[in-house]
Formats: C-alpha cells, structure tokens, sequence
C-alpha cells in the first residue's frame, strides 16, 4: 500500500515536471533555430515563419513564448551572451595581473565564439541593421566593459604600453572576430582551409592571442625610457 502511494506519488511528481521539462526543450530549439535565422538575415529580414518551419513548431507558439519577433531577437542575445559573461565573472579577473587577466579574458572569448560562431554575425547585422539598438540592452556591453577595465588596469600599473583603452578594445574585438564574420569570403582564398575547423580555430586562437598581448606590452625601450611611450 505504501509502495502504491509513494509510486503514486512519484508519477504525479513527474507529470508537474514534464511540462516545465517541454516547455524548456522547445524554447531552446526555437531560440537555436532562431539564431540561425538572425546570423543569416539580420533582426529586419528574419522570419518567423522560416524559424517555425525549420523547428517544426507552430507559429503562435514562437510568440506564445517570446512575445513578438524583437522578444525572440532580445532572448536570442541574452542567450549568445550568457556563456561568456558567466565564463568571464568566474574567472575573477580582477584578481589576477593585467597580461594574465587580458590572456584569460581572450581565451574564454575565443573559446565561446568557437562554440558559436554565429555569435559575431548576429552582432555585425546588429550594428548594421539597428545601430546598436539592441546591442546596449544585451549582456555584450558588460563583457566589453570587462575588456577596457583590464586595459586601463595594464596602462595604469604601467604593464601595458601608453595606450587608449577604448580604441585598443575595439581592435581587440576586430582582431578576435573578424576571423568568424569573414569565414565565408576567406575560406574562398586558393589554400582552401576550412576555418571552422578545430584545429584552425585553435590555431587563430593562438595567433590572435600572441598578436595583441605584443601589441599591448611595454617594449624594453618604453620601459627604460617612459617619455618613449607617449
């Protein structure tokens, strides 16, 4: 009898989290077909109709959920974002010296774009299509932000040479991302490489990484000669 009611139990406990469990696993598949969608088109162009149809869910469930198209577009960047800024506040980067906190800070960039690498497609149709609009909502101004508190740390404890912590941030980004907007123009050159490889990625990870740690250290000359530098 009490094995009845404890399996009984256990049944109707399963059956509260099932939908919860569904209603997750179909928000995810909406938002990853909608990323695809939003890489490929930008916010202006996209359709819903395309993401439903490529998920195999109804419409009015898309807006059941998010709303309207900008919701989805919103939860899309939150959701692009999510990984590098938890990874990013984890690494506690104000702990560590300016180069080392740069190096950390590049590689879990790197490492997340690689895992997603429409990621830097959706923000360049941002620029292009909405100036910004959205991009000041997402969780990307906190990461950037991240990057430029590291930058004048190093020029401030004199570990990096006299530069503009703004500016070299935005080079930062280009050189980092490019790589990923450019794929598809890039893999067309007469080697034929396939970018998105695993081992070309952790090869421009690697070559992104040494060319702006050179780029943003004191030279020999700046550090015995501190007027050299400005």
């Amino acid at each position: 009898m009490a094995q009845s009611k404890a399996s009984k139990g256990k049944s109707e406990k399963s059956k509260r989290g099932k939908p919860v469990r569904d209603a997750e696993a179909t928000q995810a598949v909406i938002l990853a077909a909608a990323e695809e969608e939003f890489a490929q088109h930008g916010f202006t162009a996209a359709r819903t109709e395309a993401i439903a149809a490529k998920t195999g869910v109804a419409k009015s469930m898309i807006y059941y959920y998010f709303k309207d198209k900008e919701g989805l577009y919103r939860a899309v960047l939150e959701r692009s974002h999510r990984d590098l800024l938890e990874m990013t506040q984890s690494l506690e980067l104000e702990q560590e010296s300016p180069e080392v906190a740069l190096e950390k800070f590049l590689r879990a960039l790197l490492d997340c774009v690689s895992r997603n690498p429409r990621l830097p497609t959706i923000m360049f149709n941002e620029a292009v299509q909405n100036q910004g609009r959205y991009y000041k909502e997402s969780s990307s101004v906190s990461i950037d932000a991240a990057l430029i508190a590291i930058l004048e740390r190093g020029v401030t404890t004199g570990v990096f040479r006299s530069l503009d912590p703004f500016q070299s941030a935005i080079n930062i980004m280009g050189t980092c991302l490019f790589y990923f907007i450019g794929a598809g123009n890039i893999e067309q050159f007469p080697q034929g490489r396939r970018l998105l490889s695993k081992a070309m990625l952790e090869k421009h990870t690697q070559e992104a990484i040494a060319l702006i740690l050179a780029g943003v250290r004191q030279t020999r000359q700046q550090q015995n000669n501190p007027s050299a530098a400005d």
